[in-house]
């Protein structure tokens, strides 16, 4: 593992930094209460059945993840290179099957098309993970990727029979505070590390519009729930976009130091 972080990088409390996060929040969360799911959960505040849809705007609104994640896959395959490219490929992946099962989840809420939906997004998140690993640390970290991936999808499983949202929270969060870690501690292999931090402000948006689900739908008629999903999708296509737009910073590789 220290091999794989870069011996330049342990060296120094860089190199500690992203791993750090991820075993203390991991020791924290091992020391609450399990996390159960509220029972409120599937209860959204726009539940309207439009030409026969039920949840319409909820399960329509999933329509742009399956745009987005193509435009991803198609970039990728034009524009992502070296060993980050296939977990870019998995994270695109991911937010493409989540056009299905979120809107399988949507159609008929509760706990076990929920996991339809989770699934995929674990593999969004553990493919955006290794990816900036790769790309900010270490390249040799890209070969995490397969476990990455079981532990992601374990985690669903794991509440789905527990009734514990530990592990979960754990895959979906760590990432995203790893971003504006990596972007500020590390040499940027690439040009526009600024839209990674666009895209977590997208999605960090989208959150507050599924907090405030009600209060949305009270005053524009569209439920916040709907808007998370428009935002959601916004925060992949940045990344997508980012993919396209970048260029190599030349003598920069992961792994270096400042």
């Amino acid at each position: 593992m220290v091999g794989a972080f870069g011996d330049a990088n342990m060296a120094n409390w860089r190199g500690w930094t992203v791993p750090g996060i991820a075993v203390v929040s991991a020791i924290v969360l091992s020391g609450v209460d399990p996390i159960a799911q509220s029972p409120g959960y599937h209860q959204f505040a726009d539940d309207r059945t439009m030409l026969g849809l039920p949840h319409a705007l909820d399960v329509l609104s999933n329509l742009a993840f399956l745009v987005v994640g193509l435009i991803g896959l198609r970039n990728c395959v034009r524009y992502a290179g070296g060993p980050a490219r296939v977990s870019w490929f998995a994270m695109f992946s991911g937010v493409t099957l989540v056009s299905a099962g979120s809107a399988y989840y949507h159609w008929e809420p509760g706990n076990w098309t929920l996991v339809w939906d989770r699934l995929p997004m674990t593999i969004g998140f553990t493919g955006l993970f290794v990816a900036l690993l790769c790309e900010f640390i270490n390249a040799r970290l890209a070969r995490w990727l397969p476990l990455a991936l079981i532990l992601g999808g374990a985690t669903v499983f794991y509440w789905y029979y527990f009734d514990d949202l530990r592990p979960y929270a754990w895959v979906q969060f760590v990432p995203l505070l790893s971003i504006p870690l990596l972007v500020a501690l590390y040499p940027a292999r690439y040009t526009h590390g600024w839209m990674l931090v666009t895209g977590l402000g997208f999605y960090a948006l989208a959150k507050v519009a599924e907090h405030f689900d009600e209060d949305i739908y009270a005053a524009i008629q569209v439920g916040g729930h709907t808007i998370k999903h428009l935002l959601a999708a916004v925060a992949c296509w940045v990344l997508a976009d980012m993919l396209r737009r970048r260029q190599p910073r030349v003598g920069t590789a992961p792994g270096a130091t400042r």
